[in-house]
């Protein structure tokens, strides 16, 4: 994933041999023949994608966030359209979508792209969309002791799209807030808001907004 620190999973690397025999096995048991030769590196692909989708394992995501630096700007920092892939815990369905966390910093910035590779190490598990968005604002908090953070997560969910309910198009849309954005409704809707402008179709890279003192936005 290019900008982004390439997190693998090296227990996943370190048990290669039991996950491809155990992939094989659960092939035999849906009733397919493993040993045909579309299927015969399937165990082996499929261990190897284990190792990436995974790769928040290895990680410790307040290590994420990296060095961080003592900056006097107090105004609203917003990077938003991050885009994230994960795996539902319930089902071991994929479910992806897009990250947007604004933050009012109390002297302290992480580095933007830094902010991605949080969303990485924090979706590149199993997990419950609830829980990235909470665990991203969380960490901000502790990391960078901001005077608010606030987080909205949109998915969209195989295990509901494609099974169950088969309902594709669905969008599920989570949101978190601490400190000033969980006191201060202006707050709120002036982050919804700026997350809401020149919006585009599809997944775009994530962007970087910043609020001037003078209230612009450059």
């Amino acid at each position: 994933m290019g900008g982004v620190k390439d997190y693998m999973n090296g227990k996943v690397a370190a048990n290669r041999e039991q996950i491809e025999y155990h992939v094989e096995k659960i092939l035999q048991l849906i009733g397919e023949d493993p040993g045909r030769e579309g299927l015969l590196e399937t165990p082996a692909r499929v261990t190897r994608m284990y190792e990436e989708i995974f790769g928040g394992y290895s990680v410790d995501p307040r290590e994420a966030l990296g060095v961080t630096f003592d900056e006097s700007h107090e105004e609203l920092v917003i990077v938003k359209d991050i885009v994230y892939y994960s795996q539902c815990e319930h089902h071991m369905a994929p479910f992806f979508g897009k990250v947007h966390i604004g933050y009012i910093p109390s002297g302290r910035i992480a580095g933007l792209s830094k902010l991605a590779r949080l969303v990485e190490a924090v979706s590149r598990r199993l997990q419950v969309q609830e829980r990235i968005t909470a665990q991203i604002a969380d960490i901000m908090t502790e990391v960078l002791n901001p005077h608010g953070v606030m987080v909205v997560v949109e998915g969209e969910h195989l295990c509901m799209c494609a099974r169950g309910v088969k309902k594709p198009g669905s969008k599920t849309v989570t949101m978190a807030t601490r400190g000033t954005f969980r006191e201060d409704a202006a707050a709120r809707a002036e982050f919804l808001a700026l997350i809401k402008k020149n919006r585009r179709r599809g997944f775009a890279p994530f962007m970087y907004t910043a609020k001037s003192p003078s209230g612009t936005v450059k």
